[in-house]
């Protein structure tokens, strides 16, 4: 099992102006980097950014930390696979119609 999360370096060094403004447009004028109730919204290291308990990766499970929807843009996500000899991939997710679908094309 691999976790993946999403989310920016808190300089949002990582983060296209045009992504930003795409979520503020979404969120009502809150968008990425922005504070929310769990923290700044998808922030490395806040609070809401984590994952949650219940789905936190047991010893061994790593994680792919990634600055957008797709989990091989811009992470070791190949390097993973292929260091741990992974031929196929089960994907799952909470938001399927985004980043799973992503991933997998």
């Amino acid at each position: 099992v691999i976790h993946t999360r999403e989310g920016h370096r808190p300089s949002l060094a990582d983060l296209p102006a045009n992504k930003r403004w795409r979520s503020r447009q979404a969120g009502g004028g809150i968008g990425i980097g922005d504070a929310g109730p769990c923290g700044r919204i998808l922030t490395r290291g806040e609070p809401g950014w984590n994952l949650i308990p219940e789905l936190a990766p047991l010893p061994g499970e790593d994680i792919i930390d990634k600055p957008g929807k797709g989990t091989f843009a811009n992470t070791d996500m190949d390097l993973v696979l292929r260091s741990c000899g992974v031929k196929r991939l089960i994907l799952g997710g909470i938001t399927t119609d985004v980043c799973v679908h992503t991933t997998m094309r």
